[in-house]
């Protein structure tokens, strides 16, 4: 199966702090699965390092602005290149505002998570591609 992953998953060094967030599975996953590694913010134009960002109700705040448009156009550059190379679901890094499923950080910039999806999450789910984040990896395993 073809599986979309979150590139810091895989050691990229592409999160917000420049810095990545290997899974110990993620190159057992490879060995049983394609694996397709995106940087969402990336594709959406903003750079490593970044501020931190969270989300804030339907928008993505940094600190000192609103970057909702670049999280909205790396999510739909993310669904273009699911969909071009036929992947059938997507592990993504949990609790990001981009790549978060189920929790993500409240917006207030103190570590207080909250019940929802990142931009990617939202809109991949929205298109039928299963999300599961970097802790569901055994699901995928079996």
């Amino acid at each position: 199966m073809k599986i979309l992953i979150s590139a810091c998953l895989l050691g990229a060094c592409c999160r917000y702090d420049g810095a990545s967030k290997a899974h110990p599975l993620a190159a057992l996953l490879a060995e049983r699965h394609t694996l397709v590694p995106v940087c969402p913010e990336q594709l959406g134009g903003l750079p490593t390092p970044r501020p931190p960002a969270e989300r804030r109700g339907g928008r993505v705040v940094t600190r000192s602005g609103d970057v909702t448009e670049q999280y909205l156009r790396g999510a739909e550059e993310t669904l273009k290149l699911c969909k071009l190379l036929g992947c059938e679901a997507a592990v993504l890094k949990e609790r990001s505002p981009s790549c978060g499923r189920g929790q993500v950080y409240d917006g207030t910039f103190s570590g207080t998570l909250t019940a929802g999806d990142g931009v990617t999450a939202e809109l991949l789910a929205a298109h039928g591609i299963p999300v599961y984040g970097e802790s569901q990896i055994e699901k995928l395993l079996k």
